[in-house]
C-alpha cells in the first residue's frame, strides 16, 4: 500500500507555520528519503555560552599557544575541540556511545 503524503497548508505568517510544525510530524507531509540535501553556507551556527573550569596552568598554556598563533584563546580552544570531535566521529566512538546519529 502506497503511503500518500498530506498536502502542506499555505501559511499566512512564519509564526503560523512554526505553530503548525510544532504540532505535526513532517513525515506525514514530506518523503525525506527523496528530499534533496540543502547547503546553507552563510548560516551561522547557534552559539551557547558555557562555563568551564580548567586548571590554571592548562589555561596559561592555551593562552601562550593562542598568542603564538595570533588568535584569541577561546577560538583556539574551539578549534581544538572541533578537531578532537571530528577525530572521535571518524573513529565512530561517539556514534557507538550514543547509539544514534549526531548532527
Amino acid at each position: 500500500m502506497k503511503n500518500e503524503k498530506k498536502l502542506i497548508p499555505e501559511f499566512r505568517s512564519e509564526a503560523e507555520e512554526q505553530a503548525f510544525w510544532s504540532a505535526h510530524d513532517s513525515t506525514d507531509y514530506v518523503d525525506w528519503e527523496k528530499a534533496d540535501q540543502v547547503l546553507l553556507p552563510n548560516l551561522k551556527p547557534t552559539m551557547k555560552n558555557i562555563s568551564l573550569r580548567i586548571p590554571e596552568p592548562m589555561l596559561n598554556r592555551l593562552k601562550v599557544l593562542a598568542n603564538e598563533r595570533d588568535v584569541p584563546y577561546q577560538s583556539l580552544l574551539k578549534m581544538f575541540l572541533k578537531e578532537r570531535l571530528d577525530h572521535e566521529l571518524e573513529k565512530g566512538l561517539l556514534v557507538r556511545h550514543n547509539k544514534k546519529t549526531i548532527h
